[in-house]
C-alpha cells in the first residue's frame, strides 16, 4: 500500500538535515524511485502491499540512506565558509581596528548584520545564515541581563516590559532553527560563552554583572580579544567545510570552550558566583543542542 512508502518517506526526511529545497528534490526522487520499483514489482504478479515492502527494503534504512546523502549535501562551499566565518571576522576587526569605540563603526555593523538576518531568513536559511543570526540575537539577551544595572526603581518596569518580548522571539528563533538542525542552534550560539567570558573580565568590579568596563584593562587585552574572535571564525569555516557530523560537534565545542576557560580562569578574580552561573549557562546553552545531535 502506498502508505509503506510515505512512511519510509517520512523517516528519511525527518532523519535529512539539510535545506528544505534541496530535501524537497531529493525526497521527490527517492518515492519516485520507491514508485517504480514497486510498480515494477506489481506487474511481475506481486500484492500492492508486498511490492512496496520489497521496494522499501531494497532501498536500504532510511536512516542511514539521510546520513549518506548528509554527507553529500552538508558540506558548504569555501564561499559559503567564508560567508559563514565573515560575522565573526568582522568582530575581530572591529577591535582590531578600535572601531569599537566609534558609533559609527558600531552602527555599521549592526546595521550589516540586521540586512544579512533579514536577507537570510527569506532566502531558505542557508547554512552562512546561522552564526550572522547569533550576532543579532547576542545583544537581546545582553540587554536583558544588563537591566539589572538600572536603578532599582525601573528594574521591575524594564524587566516586564522587555523580558517577555525578548523570550518570545528568542523562542520563536530557536525553534525554527532546531527545526532545520540543532547543530545550528550550537553554530548560532557560539559566540555567547566568550562574548560573556570577556564581559566578565573587563569588568571594574565584582557585581551581578559587569556594568562599567574598565577602558585600561580592554586596551591591554585588545589582541586577545581579536584572537578569540578569529578562532570562532576558523571554528565556523571548519564547521561548514566538513561533512561528518562528529567533525562539526567537535568543530562547535572545542574553540569556543577552551576561549572561555582561558579567559575566565586567568580573569577569575573579576567573576563572582553569579557571573559564574551565567558563564555555565552560556556553555551548556552552547553544548546541549551539539550533544543531542551527536547521540542522534
Amino acid at each position: 500500500m502506498a502508505n509503506k512508502l510515505s512512511h519510509y518517506l517520512d523517516s528519511f526526511n525527518s532523519d535529512l538535515k539539510i535545506d528544505s529545497a534541496v530535501k524537497e528534490s531529493v525526497a521527490g526522487e527517492i518515492y519516485t524511485h520507491l514508485e517504480d520499483k514497486s510498480q515494477e514489482l506489481k506487474e511481475k504478479g506481486l500484492s500492492e502491499e508486498e511490492a512496496n515492502n520489497i521496494a522499501t527494503e531494497s532501498f536500504g534504512s532510511p536512516q542511514l540512506i539521510a546520513r549518506q546523502i548528509y554527507e553529500v549535501h552538508s558540506q558548504g562551499t569555501c564561499q559559503e565558509a567564508f560567508f559563514a566565518a565573515l560575522p565573526h571576522l568582522l568582530v575581530a576587526l572591529l577591535f582590531a581596528l578600535y572601531y569599537w569605540q566609534s558609533i559609527v563603526g558600531l552602527l555599521s555593523i549592526l546595521i550589516t548584520v540586521t540586512g544579512v538576518v533579514v536577507y537570510g531568513w527569506y532566502h531558505n536559511k542557508p547554512i552562512w545564515f546561522f552564526p550572522w543570526l547569533g550576532y543579532y540575537l547576542l545583544p537581546v539577551i545582553v540587554t536583558g541581563i544588563l537591566l539589572i544595572c538600572l536603578p532599582q526603581g525601573w528594574v521591575w518596569l524594564a524587566t516586564l516590559a522587555y523580558i517577555p518580548l525578548a523570550l518570545f522571539a528568542i523562542i520563536y528563533i530557536l525553534r525554527e532553527t532546531a527545526s532545520r538542525d540543532w547543530l545550528y542552534v550550537s553554530l548560532m550560539l557560539t559566540p555567547l560563552p566568550v562574548v560573556f567570558s570577556w564581559l566578565f573580565a573587563l569588568g571594574t568590579r565584582n557585581e551581578f554583572l559587569v556594568s562599567n568596563i574598565s577602558l585600561a584593562k580592554l586596551q591591554v587585552h585588545i589582541p586577545w580579544i581579536v584572537v578569540s574572535f578569529l578562532v570562532l571564525a576558523v571554528a565556523t569555516f571548519i564547521f561548514t567545510r566538513v561533512r561528518q557530523r562528529w567533525c562539526k560537534t567537535a568543530a562547535l565545542l572545542i574553540p569556543p570552550s577552551v576561549i572561555l576557560i582561558l579567559v575566565t580562569v586567568a580573569n577569575r578574580g573579576s567573576v563572582n558566583f553569579w557571573g559564574w552561573l551565567i558563564l555555565s549557562f552560556s556553555l551548556f546553552a552552547l553544548a546541549s543542542p551539539a550533544w543531542l545531535q551527536a547521540r542522534s
